[in-house]
C-alpha cells in the first residue's frame, strides 16, 4: 500500500516540477535580466526620482552587515541598507538597488557631461508606455529634460518612438525610450 501511494505522490507532482523546469531560462544564465546598483550621495532624493518620477515601485530592500561586504571587496568595511526598486512585476523584473554608504572614504560624485564623460556603466536605458506621464512627473519634481530632449529617433530608427534623457539627483544619465510625446506627434 505505502508503495501505491508515494508512486501516486510522484505521478501528481511530475507535472508540477516539469513545470517549473519549462520556466528556467536556457544556458547558462538562471534569469534573463540583470540587476543593478547604484550607489547615490543623497538616498531620500534618489529614492524620490526613481520613484515619483521615472515611476519604479519599492520593494522589500535588505541590510548585508558585518564582515562579509569588506570581504567580498563590496565596502571598506561598511553595512549596506539597500532599497530594492523594480521595473514591472515578478521575479525577472529589473531591480534596481539603491544604497547610500556611510563610509570613512565618502563616494565621489563625477560630473557627467556626456555619457562617454567617463568609462563604465553611463546610463540606465528605460522603456516606458507613456513618455508624456514621465515629463509630467519630471516636471512636478523640478526635473528638467538634459539637453534638447525628448526627441523623435534619428532616421533609420522607428520613426514613432522618442528619447527622452533626465539626470537622477548625483548626475547618472536616465534615457527614458517610448512612444512620441504628444508635442512630438503634432511637429512632423
Amino acid at each position: 500500500m505505502y508503495k501505491y501511494l508515494v508512486l501516486a505522490l510522484a505521478l501528481c507532482f511530475t507535472p508540477l516540477l516539469a513545470e517549473e523546469e519549462k520556466d528556467k531560462p536556457a544556458g547558462p544564465f538562471a534569469r534573463h535580466t540583470i540587476d543593478l546598483g547604484v550607489v547615490v550621495s543623497d538616498l531620500e532624493k534618489s529614492l524620490a526620482f526613481y520613484k515619483g518620477v521615472v515611476g519604479m515601485t519599492e520593494l522589500d530592500g535588505f541590510k548585508v552587515g558585518g564582515d562579509f561586504p569588506k570581504k567580498v571587496g563590496l565596502t571598506d568595511g561598511a553595512g549596506l541598507d539597500i532599497h530594492v526598486l523594480v521595473l514591472g512585476e515578478g521575479e525577472d523584473a529589473t531591480k534596481l538597488k539603491v544604497m547610500q554608504v556611510k563610509s570613512q572614504k565618502p563616494a565621489k560624485t563625477l560630473k557627467q557631461r556626456h555619457i562617454h564623460t567617463q568609462t563604465g556603466f553611463s546610463y540606465l536605458t528605460i522603456f516606458v508606455t507613456n513618455v508624456d506621464a514621465v515629463l509630467e512627473r519630471a516636471k512636478k519634481a523640478g526635473v528638467k529634460p538634459y539637453a534638447q530632449s525628448p526627441q523623435r529617433l534619428p532616421e533609420g530608427l522607428p520613426q514613432d518612438v522618442c528619447l527622452l534623457m533626465l539626470k537622477d539627483p548625483d548626475g547618472n544619465f536616465v534615457e527614458i525610450v517610448g512612444p512620441l510625446t504628444k508635442k512630438l506627434k503634432n511637429s512632423k
